[in-house]
């Protein structure tokens, strides 16, 4: 998969620090999830100030295409279909001594179910799910203003990746 962005502590408007330990690679899988009526899901973490795309990290031997469909069923409450493949985000923070790889892809609701499974801390981060057409995601994203770390990165890559999925979607 094509890598879109490699996203940096200077590019976020954080100072770069350097570390002398190694980090630790965290792969995770991220989706344009777009319903029946052609809006996306997208997640606004209210605590924090930033929306961001439904996924995250691959669990111990699962593949990035089941822990997609698993974050997905958990954090929109849908069942998917893959369609297509975006690209792929890179993160370095050295805050946190993380390289964080996420391959994003497309995918179709097959199935709507009533309920989320969000954990703790997605509960505690004021999680709330809003389905909306492409280009109004990119615009709530463009007027993000994220107040922590975390959120600065996840709001670059997101970012990245809806405006490179309006590029897939258009000529699909």
């Amino acid at each position: 998969m094509d890598v879109l962005i490699e996203i940096h502590d200077s590019d976020v408007g954080y100072e770069t620090v350097a570390h002398e330990k190694e980090y630790t690679v965290r792969k995770a899988s991220r989706a344009i999830v777009v319903n029946q009526f052609n809006q996306v899901a997208i997640l606004y973490v209210s605590k924090k100030n930033y929306h961001k795309l439904p996924g995250g990290g691959a669990e111990q031997n699962e593949s990035l295409t089941k822990a997609l469909i698993r974050e997905v069923l958990e954090e929109v409450g849908a069942e998917i279909n893959i369609v297509s493949e975006v690209g792929r985000a890179i993160e370095y923070r050295d805050r946190q001594e993380l390289i964080q790889e996420s391959y994003c892809y497309i995918a179709k609701v097959s199935k709507l179910h009533q309920n989320q499974s969000l954990t703790k801390e997605e509960l505690n981060d004021g999680f709330i799910l809003k389905w909306v057409p492409l280009e109004q995601a990119i615009a709530l994203l463009q007027d993000d203003r994220p107040i922590d770390y975390t959120g600065a990165f996840i709001h670059k890559r997101d970012y990245a990746l809806l405006t490179k999925a309006v590029e897939h979607l258009m000529n699909a």
